[in-house]
């Protein structure tokens, strides 16, 4: 007889435990052993016990559980099983699950250090990775959200998806009561906003809370400021527009008597100091109507200048394409009287808070993190070092997924409720953007050169997403080094091929015309890509999520809608400002919605800081403790560099930025 020490952790949340009993199977490279009905497992108890086994069973290779109940099924979370071998030197086997155990079947959990394809000679582990994957191709199953879009997890109800990608119990808790909060204060104050008379942009204090933070507070007071506006395009909710001009912008048509305007911006051109930001995606995209009420879009362009200090002044805006055989569209200039000016500045702030929210925020952070969380569970097994890699950064992606899909861009959504998009143009948006969606744009050293910002030291999203896009890729690189030794050890793990072939030809319907691989030649290829996976579902979204309390609280700074259309001359009021601008039940909603989706978080896991450990191998966790590490200096880091700063820039410091896209 021999004896083997085994140790069983399960999760905390509410209904983690089980009433159940659980049979346990230990399975080696020279035997089985059933080991019995060993336990009821207590919510977060680590419980040990000690059994014989009638012969040693070699390097196991396997743990398999097995739940039994008579009249009820009580699923179990468990976070992972430890088995000691025998003897007083006996090696460690850690067996990671973190998933529910529902029903009767027999579940399988394979040793912690993780294997590739190629490294499975002797084929101790390929019926159990065909096996998991055909069980995972029937689980998850891909879905499309609305024709045109790059593809969803199947299902439309939150019932309808795997019970591990459900909030557990606290998340749910700390998500809808916040909204219950919202939806209540929203309607507890509605009547008196609207009773309210209006009259001049302070009037949005009405729905405005100073406790949104000093720098919520700092827009409502600076946001009229050219500089504000212009440093909105660096380091703002959405600092993904922004380029500098090569050549003058083709949309430019200058009307009559604006000789010196061109003069000025061919001599910002010739100094490489002219910036752009165009948003002619909004083009011909229909309005939407609220409460019969017809509301209005432009596409505006806006040309910046970058001051030796670092500050970026806007120059022209121009609110609408030029049509052929029209007059050209007027090009508003700071000159302009402060009231037109103003208004033309509000539309270029509407028009970001539309494509931030269709395009940089869902788009480009959460639907691409679902189409690889999709690709990942379909065809990685959890034995497969890239799943574990990625797995801790796809957390809770397909519910609140779902949830959006539901309630924000559905149907009677809030965006048909409140948002000029709405209406069927937020769907529209969202396709003309993912076919301009290049694999360069998810990687922050390609897309910040091609962007030309690599040299705008005021900049600071440019400088923290490029040190973090470092981090994370030191990070996958050593990961990947333990497993493929060589370029061709890659090339022959059809697993991880099958996985880049699913991401770029299933998920995203066919990118490979934008730059995204169908197949992963080297390491160094390989990296970067699970590198791109990662950074999008971490510092990215957060990069474009963090923001949103702090920019869009005042409701003028980023109009959720404009009841009027955009002007074609210079004649503009205040009295057209207030008329053009969000009335107060949409400011007031607006407010609700922004607080909902934009405040901290409670239950939040920091980027690298899971408590899941799916590596058992000494050398993967002192790879991930040198990851924690790094981001633990970049954190200081960048901590150190904001005290100095008037506007402290803090949206990818390693600490606020969320393991993964989970709001």
């Amino acid at each position: 007889m021999v004896v083997y020490s085994i140790r069983i952790s399960t999760g905390v949340s509410l209904a983690a435990g089980s009433i159940n009993k659980v049979h346990l199977w230990l399975v080696g490279q020279h035997g089985e052993a059933a080991l019995g009905d060993l336990l009821r497992p207590f919510r977060g108890k680590e419980e040990e016990f000690k059994v014989d086994v009638s012969e040693y069973l070699g390097p196991l290779l396997f743990v398999k559980l097995q739940k039994r109940h008579l009249l009820q099924d009580d699923a179990w979370f468990c976070n992972w099983i430890s088995v000691q071998g025998p003897g007083e030197g006996g090696a460690e086997y850690r067996f990671p699950c973190y998933r529910w155990v529902q029903g009767s079947g027999i579940l399988t959990l394979p040793e912690g250090t993780g294997h590739t394809v190629v490294e499975d000679p002797q084929h101790l582990f390929t019926k159990h990775r065909e096996e998991e994957l055909q069980e995972r191709m029937k689980l998850y199953r891909w879905g499309n959200w609305k024709d045109g879009l790059i593809l969803t997890v199947a299902g439309k109800k939150l019932s309808d998806l795997p019970a591990d990608e459900r909030f557990l119990e606290d998340k749910k808790i700390e998500f809808d009561t916040s909204l219950a909060v919202g939806l209540a204060n929203f309607v507890f104050n509605l009547p008196k906003n609207a009773m309210a008379s209006w009259d001049n942009p302070d009037d949005f204090d009405c729905v405005f809370k100073s406790s949104y933070g000093k720098l919520a507070e700092r827009v409502r007071n600076s946001w009229k400021v050219d500089a504000f506006f212009g440093y909105q395009f660096v380091n703002g909710a959405n600092p993904m527009l922004l380029r500098r001009c090569v050549n003058l912008p083709a949309r430019l048509v200058f009307p009559p008597g604006m000789e010196e305007l061109q003069t000025q911006l061919e001599k910002e051109l010739k100094g490489g100091t002219l910036f752009e930001a165009d948003f002619s995606l909004l083009d011909g995209i229909k309005a939407n109507v609220i409460h019969c009420s017809q509301q209005f879009l432009a596409a505006p362009l806006v040309l910046l200048k970058l001051q030796p200090d670092g500050q970026l002044l806007p120059m022209a805006i121009q609110l609408e394409l030029p049509k052929i055989g029209s007059t050209p569209p007027p090009i508003f200039l700071p000159t302009d009287p402060p009231v037109v000016w103003l208004l033309a500045k509000c539309w270029v702030r509407s028009c970001d808070f539309q494509l931030h929210e269709l395009q940089s925020h869902l788009l480009r952070g959460h639907l691409m993190a679902e189409v690889f969380a999709v690709a990942t569970m379909r065809c990685l097994p959890t034995i497969h070092p890239v799943y574990k890699l990625l797995l801790p950064h796809l957390r809770y992606t397909m519910e609140i997924n779902l949830r959006a899909r539901n309630r924000l861009v559905s149907e009677s959504g809030v965006f048909d409720q409140m948002v000029s998009t709405g209406g069927g143009g937020h769907v529209d948006v969202v396709k003309r953007a993912g076919n301009l969606v290049t694999y360069s744009s998810f990687c922050p050293p390609d897309d910040l050169k091609e962007r030309g910002l690599l040299d705008v030291k005021s900049s600071y999203y440019a400088q923290d997403a490029l040190r973090l896009w470092e981090v994370i890729y030191r990070y996958v690189e050593g990961i990947l080094d333990l497993y493929y030794k060589t370029d061709a050890a890659v090339r022959e793990d059809h697993e991880l091929q099958h996985w880049c072939q699913e991401i770029t030809e299933t998920g995203l319907q066919g990118a490979q015309d934008r730059g995204f691989p169908t197949s992963l030649e080297t390491r160094a290829q390989a990296s970067q890509f699970v590198t791109m996976c990662i950074f999008t579902c971490t510092g990215q979204h957060s990069s474009v999520h963090l923001g949103q309390l702090d920019w869009f609280s005042w409701v003028p700074n980023a109009p959720c809608t404009m009841r009027l259309p955009p002007p074609t001359t210079k004649d503009a009021t205040m009295e057209t400002l207030m008329d053009t601008l969000p009335n107060p039940f949409l400011a007031s909603l607006q407010m609700t919605i922004i607080w909902h989706l934009g405040r901290p978080q409670c239950v939040m896991v920091p980027l690298g800081q899971h408590p899941e450990e799916y590596f058992s191998s000494v050398e993967a966790k002192a790879v991930l403790r040198k990851f924690r590490e790094e981001l633990a200096e970049l954190d200081k880091e960048i901590e150190a560099r904001n005290e100095s700063l008037d506007i402290p820039y803090e949206y990818l410091r390693p600490s606020l930025v969320e393991n993964s896209v989970a709001i």
